[in-house]
């Protein structure tokens, strides 16, 4: 029976008729479930005159659900050679709409593949890699970011740390950076069985939107300070960004040097960096 999207054989006989078994050590974990890897397509919003970067397709599930969903042209990056046959069957289904890029994520630079296109991008991340991708993207051009949303899927705890708000045990360098040029949201989560091999943890997708309008801050500094504040989290902010300047910085933001960092908003963290 093919799939509800598209003509295409079913994944798992495409796979087995490759002898395609899943790698750890290239974090893969196949979505074979073409209903979820559909509702992960139809969370990123219209894809008809976008490009659509997608990282890690292994055997092409979501890849396929983007194409079926409308995507103008899918940029599939996938650095497992062993994939990349499966991808041109879907790429002859689909002429002129899928590009294969053979190589590392890590060191592609999206920005130049989007050709000034608006870009999405819709992934279910590698884990090992996920956290690192989503700070290059985020950081990559703070003041004209090259994407104008990401439709992520994250281990469970990487998703809550995103979203994370001040106060909360996930707040961390991270939630600060994402809540400085983002928002942010959960969208659903997925359990272990809907993988190939299931990993120990929920994976949770989510939705990541540039602010249309984000506090002035530097990102240098930024990094900087929620870098010292959050690198001894249990202590007070007095102790913590003492090689910044501790009390006299705090007081320069009347901030009180006694607070902890999961304490402090988006804004009192650009307010320290600018005060810098």
């Amino acid at each position: 029976m093919a799939s509800p999207q598209d003509d295409l054989p079913p994944l798992r006989d495409v796979v087995a008729a490759h002898g395609l078994a899943p790698k750890k050590a290239l974090g893969q974990n196949f979505l074979f479930d073409l209903n979820l890897t559909a509702k992960i397509a139809r969370s990123a919003g219209p894809l008809e005159g976008f490009t659509v970067f997608e990282i890690g397709p292994g055997p092409g599930g979501l890849t396929r659900a983007l194409l079926a969903q409308g995507a103008s042209r899918v940029v599939a990056i996938e650095r497992d050679p062993r994939c990349l046959p499966i991808l041109e069957e879907i790429s002859a289904r689909y002429p002129g709409r899928l590009e294969i890029v053979e190589g590392d994520a890590l060191k592609t630079d999206l920005a130049v593949l989007a050709q000034g296109a608006p870009a999405r991008i819709v992934a279910n991340l590698p884990y090992n890699v996920g956290t690192q991708l989503l700070i290059n993207w985020l950081t990559a051009d703070v003041d004209n970011p090259f994407w104008t949303s990401m439709t992520l899927m994250f281990q469970k705890e990487v998703g809550q740390r995103i979203v994370a708000a001040p106060g909360s045990n996930h707040y961390g360098r991270l939630g600060v950076l994402a809540g400085w040029l983002t928002h942010s949201e959960i969208l659903f989560d997925v359990p272990p069985q809907a993988f190939t091999p299931p990993p120990k943890v929920i994976s949770s997708v989510v939705s990541i939107l540039p602010l249309a309008e984000r506090l002035p801050c530097d990102l240098a500094k930024l990094e900087r300070v929620t870098h010292a504040a959050f690198g001894q989290r249990r202590k007070m902010l007095r102790q913590s960004v003492k090689p910044l300047g501790g009390e006299a910085l705090l007081a320069r933001v009347g901030i009180d040097p006694t607070r902890r960092a999961e304490t402090l908003s988006v804004a009192e963290f650009c307010a320290l960096a600018e005060a810098l």
